[in-house]
C-alpha cells in the first residue's frame, strides 16, 4: 500500500467536518469534484471505504470515524506548528474564515474589515454571510459572529459593533393613508405585513416589547421575502408594513420614503459578539483580528 497524500487526508477531514462535499468545497474554495477525487484516491490507497454517500448526506463509516478521530489532534498540531512561524513576521499572514449573519456583513463588518486589512496586508478574510445557525467550527470556520441568545457556552465571546440594536416598524405614507396607522401591535393582524423567511424556511415572527410586556405577531401579507432589498422595496412601494433592523429601515425613514410606526413598542437587544474556541494555539490571523476588535471596542473577552 502506498502512503496516502497529506492533501488527500486534509480533504477527507474537511468533508467529514462539513458533513458534505459541497459545504466543504465552499469553505475551502475548491470544487466538490476535486474533493470527491481526493477521497476516491485515499480510499483506493487504504483499500477501505471511508464515507457513505447518498443523494441526501455524506457520513463517515466506522473506519472513517476512527481515522477522523485519530487524525484530528495530528492536524491541529500541524496547523499550530505551521502557524507558529507567523510570530516571527512583522505582520501575520494567512486566511481568517468567518461565518456571520447578513446584517453584520452588510452594516457592521465593511468599515471594520477594511481598516483591519490595511493594518495586516498579509491576511485574507473569507466571510460567509448567512442567517442559518450552524456549528461554525465543524464547518471549517475559524470564528463566527452571533447575537447572545445564539452563542455556544464553551466559546470565548467579545463584543463587536454597536452594543445596542433594535427592530423598527414602518410603512409608506400612502399605505398608512389608505389602511390607517396601527397604534398597538395586535392591530397588525388586520394589516398587510411584509414577512421574512430564513434559509431554514422558518418565517420570522415579529416581537414587540413595552414596559415589561412582550407581544409576538406572525406577519401576514402579500409578500414573504428572503432578502431585505426586496422587502424594503415592497414597503416603499406601499405594499405593507415592514419590521426589521434599524440599520436596514432607518435610511428609508430618514429619506422620507417610510414613516415610523409603533415606536414605543420597538424591540431593543444587545449587539453581536465575535466568538471563537478557547485554545492555546489560536491561528495568527484570528489572534490579530481579536486583538483589533478588542482595541476598537475597549472590551475584554467574555
Amino acid at each position: 500500500m502506498t502512503e496516502p497524500d497529506l492533501s488527500d487526508l486534509d480533504a477527507f477531514m474537511a468533508v467529514v467536518r462539513a458533513r458534505g462535499f459541497r459545504a466543504a468545497a465552499t469553505t475551502r474554495g475548491v470544487s466538490p469534484s476535486s474533493l470527491s477525487e481526493a477521497i476516491r484516491r485515499l480510499e483506493n490507497r487504504l483499500d477501505v471505504r471511508l464515507l457513505n454517500r447518498t443523494t441526501r448526506s455524506v457520513t463517515a463509516t466506522d473506519a472513517g470515524r476512527r481515522l477522523f478521530e485519530q487524525l484530528s489532534p495530528v492536524f491541529k498540531d500541524i496547523a499550530g506548528a505551521l502557524d507558529s512561524v507567523n510570530s516571527y513576521r512583522d505582520s501575520p499572514k494567512g486566511t481568517l474564515r468567518l461565518n456571520v449573519p447578513t446584517i453584520v456583513a452588510r452594516s457592521i463588518l465593511p468599515d471594520l474589515i477594511c481598516r483591519f486589512l490595511k493594518l495586516h496586508p498579509g491576511i485574507t478574510i473569507d466571510v460567509a454571510a448567512e442567517d442559518t445557525f450552524i456549528d461554525v467550527l465543524a464547518a471549517g470556520f475559524d470564528a463566527g459572529i452571533r447575537y447572545d441568545e445564539r452563542l455556544e457556552q464553551d466559546m470565548v465571546a467579545i463584543p463587536i459593533g454597536p452594543r445596542r440594536q433594535r427592530f423598527v416598524a414602518a410603512a409608506s405614507a400612502a399605505y398608512l393613508a389608505e389602511k390607517g396607522t396601527p397604534t398597538h401591535p395586535r392591530e397588525l393582524l388586520s394589516h398587510a405585513c411584509i414577512g421574512h423567511r430564513f434559509k431554514s424556511r422558518v418565517l420570522g415572527a415579529w416581537e414587540f416589547a413595552r414596559r415589561g410586556k412582550s407581544i409576538r405577531v406572525t406577519p401576514n401579507g402579500p409578500l414573504i421575502g428572503s432578502g431585505i432589498d426586496l422587502e424594503l422595496h415592497a414597503a416603499v412601494a406601499g405594499l405593507g408594513i415592514i419590521y426589521s433592523f434599524e440599520e436596514y429601515v432607518g435610511p428609508a425613514i430618514a429619506a422620507g420614503q417610510l414613516v415610523p410606526i409603533l415606536e414605543e413598542w420597538w424591540q431593543g437587544f444587545s449587539g453581536p459578539f465575535l466568538y471563537y474556541p478557547s485554545r492555546a494555539h489560536m491561528p495568527a490571523p484570528l489572534r490579530a483580528f481579536v486583538n483589533f476588535v478588542i482595541v476598537q471596542g475597549g472590551a475584554e473577552p467574555a
